[in-house]
């Protein structure tokens, strides 16, 4: 970036101060929409669907859990008999005691790049310790005294032992009042459970019932989005589109969320990577609540999402059924948006926070998929895709890269200029825009290459921050997590010498890359006149090297590699301007105290 003239070196100036704010504020700038959770209004009562707050509804936020009577996840287990799954993409089981899918452990992710580290646990029973698990039943009308199943209920397994992709498994229960409930469990490949509930009434009477599904989970979580990325209780609501209340908006008074006579959708609780979502019937009206609830009476904090179904009557000996379905795994974008069209689910694919600039972000994504299917690293993808940026902006960067040539070209005479207006500042300037006018020069045209990377740059660490499949991914050498800062700091050697760094000086390898591929970029453009401003232009591969430290690895080399593209790019045009290319010599300027420094101890 050049421009020798003052308002314009000013105006420059404060471009730069600006890209190093955004930086700085990247999660503000680039965060998902965070609307302010609000108690929705009831509508009158129906004859179809239950007004929240009145009877009945869907069981509330209270825990089976027993305060010491389980200290580990295992001994919670261990409390009820259970059918195991096993999936290629999940391992687990389903408590009998309750009917609950309270156990579920994700096959292809473990907790660090460690392949020997565990498998992530996504779902726990109530018993236990960080409680998480999916609940399906029946609530009945205000009065009625028909036994219904409920947390303590066991079940017996009427057919299936091992629920698998083939082999489903049907749970069954009889109140001893002439009801019988089945429950019917099945799962794909991946993270899709469906339940088919049936009951069946040989009472000699009708009876009136309330289908409800529920996901409980008790303590918060560590939370990573920030404002980045949404993560707490999430779901599109019917024609009231996304819900997202974050874990601590869901603690205050009235901080949760209900909607009535809800058509379509899903609502559930997510983290960064995982997620679990419950999906009613897309054509029957529910209604449905989001909430917390404080930590009280030696309890954690807890969270619920919930949607009741309209009142099924069952005719005396007659039976009804019905179904919903259980999302309850990994984020990954092509299994989210393949189950948003093979079962019509409303909005799924919202689940993946894109952000506001999901037009740019969501296209960014699948052409780094593109090329790491051609690539087969994700690493190389960045670096294809930024050769890919770079020609799209080429005509633009290179009419930029023109003007800020034909500048230093034209520097001695808009130094004569100065000289001989330096009296006369209106006169200056009108001379300055003579002479751009004259030589076809665009004095701003240099901010361009920074201003359009930008969108870019973010863009890109929307995609390393959301995407799961870049979690884990490796590089070459020593990056072993393109979405993890680089691990090493060269204020150890990069490793070399036997101790860690405190986390605010890890200043790793790709780091300092970036920060000299910046530097010689810089050293393509002109002196300052202005001292202050030079030194300014001379700390700046400094301090983003020191900002982009803490970053993602996979984007600090993106930046990297489109410095040297840059340079490239640059270096060319001025050669083919006849601009002296002044690295060399601003080289030679920059290290001289440290060449005579070793010369004379060499003598």
């Amino acid at each position: 970036m050049q421009t020798q003239q003052p308002d314009n070196q000013k105006n420059l100036l404060i471009a730069i101060v600006l890209s190093i704010v955004v930086l700085l504020g990247w999660q503000l700038l680039f965060g998902p929409p965070m609307p302010q959770p609000q108690q929705a209004e009831s509508p009158a009562p129906t004859e179809t669907v239950p007004t929240p707050g009145a009877a009945p509804e869907a069981p509330g936020m209270a825990s089976s859990a027993t305060p010491g009577v389980a200290p580990t996840r295992e001994a919670a287990l261990a409390l009820s008999p259970r059918v195991t799954i096993d999936t290629p993409s999940v391992r687990g089981s389903i408590a009998l005691k309750g009917g609950r899918i309270d156990d579920l452990v994700l096959k292809r992710y473990r907790e660090t790049v460690d392949p020997n580290s565990p498998n992530i646990i996504l779902l726990s029973p109530a018993e236990g310790p960080k409680a998480y698990f999916a609940e399906y039943g029946w609530v009945a009308p205000s009065g009625s005294s028909v036994a219904l199943p409920g947390k303590d209920t066991v079940w017996q397994v009427e057919s299936g032992t091992t629920l698998t992709p083939s082999t489903p498994v049907t749970l069954v229960w009889d109140n001893g009042q002439g009801l019988t409930f089945r429950r019917t469990i099945s799962i794909d490949d991946n993270y899709m459970f469906k339940v088919v509930d049936l009951v069946e009434n040989k009472s000699g009477a009708d009876v009136t019932l309330y289908p409800y599904a529920r996901l409980h989970r008790e303590g918060t979580p560590h939370v990573q989005g920030f404002y980045i990325l949404h993560e707490g209780l999430i779901g599109v609501l019917g024609e009231n589109g996304l819900e997202e209340i974050t874990y601590s908006d869901a603690l205050k008074q009235g901080g949760g969320a209900t909607v009535n006579n809800a058509v379509g959708g899903w609502l559930g609780i997510t983290d960064k990577y995982w997620a679990a979502t419950l999906i009613p019937n897309q054509k029957v009206a529910y209604n449905a609540r989001m909430m917390g609830l404080p930590a009280n009476g030696g309890q954690p904090e807890s969270y619920q999402t919930d949607y009741l179904l309209p009142a099924t009557v069952i005719p005396a000996g007659g039976q009804s059924q019905t179904e919903g379905m259980l999302f309850a795994g990994a984020r990954e974008v092509g299994t989210v948006q393949s189950y948003a069209d093979t079962y019509g689910i409303k909005q799924f694919d919202l689940l993946i926070d894109w952000g506001w600039f999901y037009f740019i972000t969501k296209p960014l994504y699948y052409l780094i998929n593109w090329f790491y299917g051609l690539l087969g690293n994700f690493g190389l993808a960045i670096l294809a895709v930024t050769v890919v940026v770079k020609a799209l902006f080429f005509p633009l960067a290179n009419k930029s890269y023109e003007s800020m040539a034909k500048m230093k070209k034209l520097q001695p005479e808009m130094e004569r200029i100065r000289d001989r207006y330096k009296d006369d500042r209106m006169r200056q300037q009108q001379e300055l825009m003579a002479l751009y006018q004259k030589e076809k020069i665009n004095p701003l045209a240099g901010c361009l290459p920074i201003l359009i990377q930008i969108p870019v740059f973010f863009a890109l660490y929307k995609v390393l921050f959301v995407s799961i499949d870049m979690r884990h991914a490796p590089f070459f050498g020593w990056i072993k997590d393109l979405s993890a800062p680089d691990p090493t700091s060269i204020f150890n050697l990069f490793g070399l010498l036997p101790f860690s760094v405190p986390e605010f000086l890890h200043i790793g390898a790709w780091p300092i890359i970036m920060g000299i591929t910046m530097w010689l970029q810089m050293q393509l453009n002109p002196q300052q006149p202005d001292p202050m401003q030079q030194k300014i232009f001379n700390w700046m591969p400094v301090l983003f090297t020191f900002l982009l430290a803490a970053f993602p690895a996979g984007l600090v080399i993106y930046w990297a590699w489109n410095n040297v593209l840059s340079l490239a790019q640059q270096w060319l045009i001025m050669k083919r301007q006849g601009v002296e290319v002044p690295i060399g010599a601003n080289l030679k300027r920059n290290f001289a105290p440290i060449l005579r420094l070793v010369s004379r101890k060499a003598k």
